[in-house]
């Protein structure tokens, strides 16, 4: 038969255990997004020039990151575009 015991924390057991710092959780910062709007269509999708890939507009805004140069460079020397401020 095994044997039960009660284990029970007193206030001058707690307050003597050493106080550990909180655990911080962080997140990555999110990339830095440029949103645009289309002056011309709701929806379509863009070619950005020189590569494959391609750009969703939708609502009439597109959406890019800072660190996508090319397409930074496209959207602000087409001017079916605008930037928009936030």
């Amino acid at each position: 038969m095994a044997k039960i015991v009660d284990t029970l924390v007193t206030d001058e057991q707690v307050s003597a255990s050493p106080m550990r710092e909180p655990l911080l959780l962080t997140t990555p910062a999110a990339p830095e997004i440029l949103k645009f709007r289309d002056k011309v269509f709701t929806s379509r999708q863009l070619i950005v020039p020189g590569t494959d890939r391609t750009l969703p507009v939708s609502k009439a805004v597109v959406e890019v990151p800072v660190s996508d140069t090319d397409a930074v460079k496209f959207l602000k020397a087409n001017e079916e575009f605008e930037l928009l401020k936030e």
